[in-house]
């Protein structure tokens, strides 16, 4: 893999440390997230905005429009880019991601009602080639929900999405910084099966517990709609 063996390392490291959480009943809390999570049913989550589409390709090269991938199930989406090693930031999101596709491959509800989808802000850097060996993360788990790593063919079809989810990304001014050679806000968005985005995930809300829990919950509603639906015909 050529993307940095330094993320890898970094989502690697965040995801075995978020899977103590996630994982183990006995510990519901975490120091970062010291809460009960809620219990999936039991609230509701207001419509934010339509989802916006776009012009993407996938790992493979292919061009996609992201509408097709924001409908149809529960989707997770998070904004990186491969080079980023802030590990707060972008192999966070990704440990996130991570943690929930192999919660879904023990559990077959999860992967048939949610896709999850690393975007990446990051287009001249990270072309398919490198989101390829990227996705690699997503590898040993062919009963999980899919995962899809996603790039842009240029800049100008990357800002229409970044503006519309108001995704900032700028460059730094050392483009040698440890951390990365981007400057962007950590945001990941939660999109019902009718592509409504139902909540925006930030570095301080980006619990795994509570994203799962609002995975669950619009998977509940869903099924609750899909009832009514056929109890009306």
């Amino acid at each position: 893999m050529n993307y940095s063996r330094y993320s890898l390392l970094a989502i690697v490291l965040a995801a075995s440390a978020l899977s103590r959480t996630f994982f183990a009943a006995d510990l519901p809390r975490s120091g970062d997230y010291d809460y009960d999570s809620p219990t999936p049913g039991s609230y509701t989550l207001a419509i934010v905005k339509p989802a916006a589409d776009g012009d993407v390709m996938d790992s493979k090269g292919q061009p996609l429009h992201l509408r097709e991938l924001t409908r149809g199930r529960v989707t997770v989406m998070s904004f990186i880019y491969t080079h980023c090693k802030a590990t707060k930031a972008c192999p966070y999101a990704t440990g996130v991601l991570m943690q929930l596709h192999r919660r879904s491959s023990d559990d077959p509800e999860l992967a048939k009602g949610m896709r999850l989808i690393s975007m990446s802000f990051d287009p001249g850097a990270d072309t398919p080639e490198r989101m390829a060996a990227y996705s690699k993360l997503a590898g040993g788990h062919s009963s999980a929900a899919p995962w899809s790593f996603l790039t842009t063919r240029s800049q100008a079809d990357l800002q229409p999405i970044l503006d519309a989810y108001g995704q900032a990304v700028d460059q730094k001014r050392n483009p040698f910084d440890p951390s990365g050679p981007l400057n962007h806000t950590l945001r990941v968005f939660l999109i019902d099966p009718n592509g409504n985005i139902r909540n925006i995930y930030s570095s301080g809300t980006l619990d795994p517990r509570l994203v799962l829990a609002d995975v669950r919950t619009l998977l509940m509603e869903s099924a609750t709609e899909k009832h009514g639906r056929l109890s009306a015909n």
